[in-house]
């Protein structure tokens, strides 16, 4: 891990990947989902305080009639103001119009939490930054099904995309 640049709260967002009930009770590894959401919430504060955009992604499973028990958001985490995106492929750009609405706003950085690792995470961070993004990974926000799946993407890819930090080390600057 480097150290966490000062980010611009009018260009940067929070994303926060499948922060759902089912996802969440899940056994995670290297850390439980109740500890990614605890850290997620946190960012997720400072963001709301700082005035940056919280991106908040779920996913549905695509041609059901009906999702399985557990699929919303976990409840409190959206708030007024938040963005909610649903995706039905394991990234949250292909077909969600996310990208329109981050440039829309100026956003050029994003800072990423959530489930799981080296799925909805990765796959949605490969995809931004070949869009151009700036990426951005709170290690602590972030779990994966394995301890092994998690440390290889956060040790050997996300370095390759972006700056892996801790939640504390995510710093928004006055804007």
């Amino acid at each position: 891990m480097t150290a966490a640049p000062v980010l611009d709260p009018q260009r940067t967002a929070l994303v926060l990947v499948d922060l759902m009930e089912r996802i969440v009770a899940l056994p995670l590894e290297p850390r439980t989902g109740t500890e990614v959401l605890a850290a997620a919430e946190e960012l997720a504060t400072a963001f709301r305080r700082a005035c940056a955009p919280v991106v908040l992604v779920r996913v549905e499973r695509p041609a059901v009639a009906e999702q399985p028990p557990g699929s919303g958001l976990v409840p409190g985490l959206l708030r007024d103001g938040d963005l909610e995106v649903v995706k039905r492929t394991l990234g949250a750009f292909q077909g969600t119009g996310l990208d329109e609405r981050l440039r829309e706003r100026g956003i050029t950085t994003l800072v990423f939490g959530g489930i799981a690792t080296n799925l909805g995470v990765e796959s949605t961070a490969r995809a931004a930054a070949d869009l151009g993004y700036d990426l951005v990974f709170a290690e602590d926000a972030l779990a994966a099904l394995t301890a092994a799946e998690h440390e290889a993407s956060v040790r050997l890819d996300f370095p390759r995309l972006g700056t892996v930090v801790t939640a504390a080390e995510v710093r928004l600057g006055t804007g």
